[in-house]
């Protein structure tokens, strides 16, 4: 019988589970923390990707990275401006900006639906010619993606824990407390969403380098694959401090990427691959539910002990 798990298959569930990470952090800042459905993360994700693909093809691979999170940090400044300014609904906010993103993106792709980085460096292959001699092999994308989102999660963990992270967080708590502390929810909103859609970009373009390609329809479903690697995090880990929630997404990230190897593995087409990604996303939002009516029944149907023998009062009388 086939292995279900190899070694080749866990290194590429480790490399796309951190990869795809970054993007669960992000919707654990705008969801988790701001309490807010930023619906824009499919396009902010695909916008990272044909950032960091064009500035990749001109010859800087390194200079990807800050220019696919700045154009993640205007994409977030939008979203956050139809919000606070515009009066949209944050569902409404994120829909109208993921549409728009559509015609950005195939714009700065120059109207090419499909961008390929293979006659480019990048900074996997950059470190592929300096693994051969080194310690880790063939190891060289797992360490450079593991690097990246160790500091990313130790620094967002360290933002989340300052004066301004804790007005975000109290934000997404009880905007109108914070407003009555004299704080400006429209700018700890504004900070938030910049900051979770750079970590989305950040996302994309290490993507784009990882596999050496960009596409236009690359983002999409991103959003349920993010919110599903969160809800599986949080429901393993549970609450907690600010860097154990972050380790707990991390690895939700992970172990959602290991269900969809497990899944391919058992010869499940991957056209159905957005279905099992629906029905873990559902089975990780109703778990506390289904586990709280599981123990409610259990306790309903244990006998019920009242420390008085049958045939007898309090008062010891017949």
């Amino acid at each position: 019988m086939e292995a279900i798990f190899t070694l080749s298959i866990v290194q590429s569930a480790l490399e796309l589970g951190c990869i795809y990470s970054l993007v669960a952090l992000a919707l654990f800042i705008s969801f988790s923390i701001l309490n807010i459905a930023d619906l824009s993360t499919d396009g902010c994700f695909t916008l990272g990707c044909a950032v960091g693909a064009m500035v990749t093809i001109s010859g800087h691979p390194f200079l990807a990275f800050p220019a696919a999170m700045a154009a993640g940090v205007c994409s977030g400044f939008v979203t956050a401006f139809l919000q606070t300014k515009m009066g949209v609904p944050s569902i409404l906010a994120g829909i109208i900006v993921n549409t728009g993103l559509y015609t950005v993106n195939i714009a700065v792709m120059d109207f090419s639906s499909n961008v390929n980085l293979f006659a480019c460096d990048t900074v996997f292959s950059l470190a592929k010619d300096l693994s051969d001699a080194a310690w880790y092999g063939d190891w060289y994308k797992i360490l450079i993606v593991a690097v990246v989102v160790l500091f990313v999660g130790v620094i967002l963990a360290w933002f989340l824990n300052t004066r301004l992270g804790l007005s975000i967080r109290a934000t997404g708590d009880n905007e109108h407390m914070v407003r009555a502390s004299s704080i400006n929810p429209v700018f700890t909103i504004t900070v938030g969403l910049c900051v979770s859609n750079s970590l989305t970009a950040l996302s994309g373009v290490i993507l784009a380098q990882y596999q050496k390609s960009c596409d236009i329809n690359l983002g999409t479903g991103m959003v349920t694959i993010a919110l599903a690697s969160l809800i599986i995090g949080e429901t393993i880990i549970g609450k907690g401090g600010m860097l154990k929630r972050v380790v707990g997404v991390i690895l939700g990230s992970c172990l959602y990427r290991f269900i969809v190897a497990v899944a391919l593995r058992m010869s499940v087409p991957a056209e159905c691959l957005k279905l099992v990604s629906a029905l873990i996303v559902a089975f990780a939002i109703a778990f506390p539910y289904l586990k709280g009516q599981a123990a409610f029944y259990k306790t309903r149907r244990m006998p019920v002990k009242t420390g008085v023998k049958a045939g007898e009062d309090g008062d010891g009388l017949c």
